[in-house]
């Protein structure tokens, strides 16, 4: 499977964290990488490695950005993977025993969210569909995010990806504010028959920053990860309380021009 397979990754400034994704990527023949005009040291650091190919692009959506490397793989496989993405031994080792004429069009990877290296109980993060054949797959824009349509059957494997993000707090305040923006914009926007069970109680505004403390420290038990817990707690909630925020703005906005 490795040989018929290539690695995808989306850059912009990931100094930070572009080493640790792309040291474990050694069995690559090629790795694809589409940049969004970085300003760090992150392109001399892709050019130290021989297999990476970079394309820059200017960054507009996820779901366009994506699409856009996958027409620069020519590897019946593809692993999209983000730039502060680590794989484990085992999700290698099991990636390489997928037989050849398996039926299964895309695979599901796991996450284990770090926080500076140390591996919390439990996450947030859903299951990501990281690896599938390149013709039977599209990327769709989802609010701030991205989801991806695999044409055929998809499959679960056992194994982990390492989510561990090391940009400091003033950049991911960046980021976030601009995902929260899309996000609000999205909720506010899609019919609320239409919204998941979570998405509908994030759309109140009031309940999901509480919701989401007590889920991290006590349903996933961040708690007992100490202060790695109570770091990730903190900034998830921090992340719902600007996304209450925008939503406030927004929808007093909408009013004030009817």
């Amino acid at each position: 499977m490795l040989s018929q397979l290539t690695p995808i990754i989306l850059t912009y400034n990931e100094d930070l964290n572009i080493n640790r994704t792309l040291q474990r990527l050694f069995w690559a023949k090629r790795i694809v990488v589409i940049d969004s005009y970085s300003i760090d040291e992150t392109l001399a650091i892709l050019q130290s490695y021989p297999q990476v190919e970079v394309f820059q692009r200017k960054f507009d959506t996820h779901a366009n950005q994506w699409n856009y490397g996958l027409k620069q793989v020519t590897s019946e496989w593809v692993l999209s993977l983000d730039a502060d993405y680590t794989l484990t031994d085992d999700l290698i080792s099991e990636i390489k025993s997928i037989p050849k004429d398996s039926l299964i069009n895309g695979y599901f990877v796991r996450f284990k969210y770090c926080v500076f290296g140390k591996p919390l109980r439990g996450t947030l993060l859903p299951p990501r569909q990281v690896l599938f054949r390149r013709e039977k797959a599209v990327y769709i824009d989802d609010g701030h995010t991205q989801l991806l349509q695999v044409d055929g059957k998809s499959g679960m494997l056992f194994s982990y990806i390492y989510h561990d993000d090391r940009k400091p707090l003033s950049r991911w305040l960046w980021a976030q504010d601009r995902y929260m923006l899309i996000e609000a914009k999205k909720l506010l926007e899609t019919p609320a028959s239409e919204l998941s069970f979570g998405d509908r109680i994030r759309r109140q505004k009031i309940l999901a920053p509480f919701v989401i403390m007590f889920y991290c420290l006590i349903l996933k038990g961040g708690i007992f990860d100490g202060w790695a817990g109570w770091y990730y707690a903190f900034q998830r909630t921090l992340a719902e309380l600007m996304l209450s925020i925008r939503l406030i703005e927004q929808d007093k906005l909408q009013k004030s021009d009817c």
